[in-house]
């Protein structure tokens, strides 16, 4: 196997991250939805990555709530019909460029259903098989990348699909899959591999 390197200059770095659906409230009461890539857990925080020129990241600094429904592979199309929308009214410029045009109704958008939460305004996803009720708890925008920015924020519900719940409070991982994007391509996960000693 060839395992000399070669350095590139690659135009992005998704190098496989789970794709999430992200609630936020708008000023009128509607729900906005966010197709993101950037997101990671560690007990209950979640942090997320979104751009500071969408309508997520304004209802954030806003509002403080949101809900992390993550989708399953067999969601990819439903994501996809999200992508090139954005919830701001004017277009950004920048996204302008990059062919986004405005989209009030995400739900019907992507062919998906609102669910009511129960601890934060934004609704959830029916159709993710979880959805994470969330208070933003940390925004900060890192000086070398200041039209992104980082949010911590503290699970406070969970909700999941009954059929990959393994016992109480487990997720089943042989019934689970996130969906990952991997270099702007939709993937699910492949065969198991092995557990850690803590699984």
């Amino acid at each position: 196997m060839n395992k000399r390197t070669k350095e590139i200059e690659p135009s992005i770095l998704y190098y496989g991250t789970p794709v999430i659906l992200l609630s936020t409230q708008n000023e009128d009461g509607s729900v906005n939805l966010s197709p993101l890539s950037s997101s990671w857990a560690l007990g209950d925080c979640v942090v997320i990555g979104v751009s500071t020129e969408g309508k997520a990241f304004e209802n954030i600094e806003r509002q403080n709530q949101c809900v992390i429904n993550v989708p399953d592979p067999s969601l990819w199309r439903n994501v996809e019909k999200l992508a090139a929308f954005t919830g701001k009214d004017p277009v950004p410029e920048a996204k302008k460029r990059l062919g986004f045009t405005y989209c009030k109704e995400k739900f019907a958008a992507g062919g998906l259903t609102p669910a009511p939460s129960q601890s934060v305004k934004p609704d959830r996803v029916a159709e993710c098989p979880i959805q994470i009720e969330a208070e933003v708890k940390t925004v900060r925008i890192p000086e070398h990348t200041p039209f992104f920015a980082v949010i911590e924020t503290k699970a406070v519900r969970v909700h999941v699909h009954e059929n990959i719940i393994k016992g109480t409070n487990h997720i089943d991982p042989e019934k689970w899959s996130p969906m990952i994007y991997n270099f702007r391509h939709y993937f699910g996960l492949g065969m198991e591999l092995g557990k850690t000693f803590r699984a």
